[in-house]
């Protein structure tokens, strides 16, 4: 996009309430426009086509078209950056996992009635998610995600971790903007005998977080599952931080882990927070620690690997920018100095076994 010049937007949602909330909100700005606005699915297909915005607003539950078949045909015939207006409910987090696996780049929870919009959340919400929207290249990014690398090159990292279920190897993923569906890319790939533990970060309301678990558990050799507060780690299972709390761990005399869920303050503006989760195992955990951060808007999880690379003996993945559909993260932790390996996003799970020796 040149310079000074607007991102163009098209709105579309069969409330004509939400259209005029959500067109008066985008034109409060001096760098986004409503360009367009559609009540169904098909319309939005005809729109995309005629005024080929930057970014589309996507409701789900729409009359003649719903918003699912509308992002399909989209993002076939021509690819543009998606963002979803999503309810709270199980289906409705389901649905809209269903949507960034088809393409579309985030989503934003939508208000379940007109009485409990609060205006200035989701003028901030909306106006920093349609920006980081207007940067993305769908189509590139979509052929990235899936394309194959040959080469494969490792640092020069000497830690080694124990092949022994009974000892404890841990691995700690925090991810943003673009992580359900890159976390698919790694998580199924990795053995039921895992001999570790995964906890996971990923930036995403209540609700949300555990339609994530679901989804990976049934794609996975390991379990995965939302994160409870006071549970034994396992290996072979991974545990997804809960939307709105801080996942942490504490060690007993037993040295077992258990995790610990808080509602401590936002950390990097977010709860659950990567740093928090990272600086919390920094404390704990002094060995046979793998951390990786991956795709996600801004710079939670670089302070937290410099705590680990502090304290602990800790090897760093970064997700590589031509795979990560936004590189805020990756880019932060890369700038630290502390990265070990900086890896396309369908060689992360093949590092994180080599490290192991499985």
């Amino acid at each position: 996009m040149g310079f000074n010049k607007k991102v163009r937007v098209l709105l579309v949602d069969d409330s004509a309430f939400m259209r005029k909330i959500l067109t008066d909100i985008v034109n409060s700005t001096d760098t986004i426009e409503v360009i367009g606005v559609a009540k169904n699915g098909a319309e939005a297909i005809n729109q995309v086509r005629s005024l080929n915005p930057d970014v589309v607003t996507m409701d789900i539950e729409m009359p003649i078209l719903n918003g699912i078949e509308a992002l399909k045909r989209i993002m076939k015939d021509q690819p543009v950056p998606v963002i979803m207006l999503s309810s709270l409910t199980s289906d409705g987090a389901d649905t809209t996992l269903t949507c960034l696996d088809i393409g579309a780049v985030d989503f934003i929870q939508k208000p379940s009635s007109v009485f409990r919009i609060n205006i200035d959340e989701l003028k901030e919400e909306l106006i920093s998610k349609i920006t980081t929207a207007s940067r993305i290249d769908v189509k590139f990014k979509n052929k990235s995600i899936q394309k194959k690398d040959s080469k494969t090159s490792y640092s020069s990292n000497k830690l080694h971790f124990s092949k022994d279920r009974n000892k404890h190897n841990l691995i700690v993923i925090g991810t943003s903007t673009g992580g359900p569906r890159a976390l698919q890319s790694v998580i199924p790939l990795l053995p039921e005998d895992l001999p570790a533990s995964i906890l996971i970060v990923q930036h995403m309301p209540p609700g949300f977080t555990k339609s994530l678990a679901d989804r990976l558990n049934t794609m996975s050799s390991i379990t995965v599952k939302e994160a409870e507060d006071g549970e034994k780690i396992l290996p072979g299972h991974a545990y997804i931080a809960p939307g709105s709390f801080h996942l942490k761990i504490k060690e007993k005399q037993s040295h077992d882990i258990f995790l610990q869920l808080t509602k401590e303050d936002p950390v990097s503006g977010h709860r659950p927070s990567v740093d928090a989760l990272f600086e919390s195992v920094s404390k704990h955990v002094h060995k046979n620690i793998i951390a990786v951060v991956m795709t996600g808007m801004g710079s939670d999880g670089s302070r937290g690997v410099k705590k680990l690379k502090d304290n602990t003996e800790c090897y760093v993945i970064a997700q590589d920018e031509a795979s990560s559909i936004v590189y805020g993260m990756p880019r932060s932790a890369v700038n630290t100095g502390t990265v070990d390996d900086i890896v396309p996003l369908n060689e992360i799970a093949n590092y994180i076994l080599r490290k192991l020796g499985v």
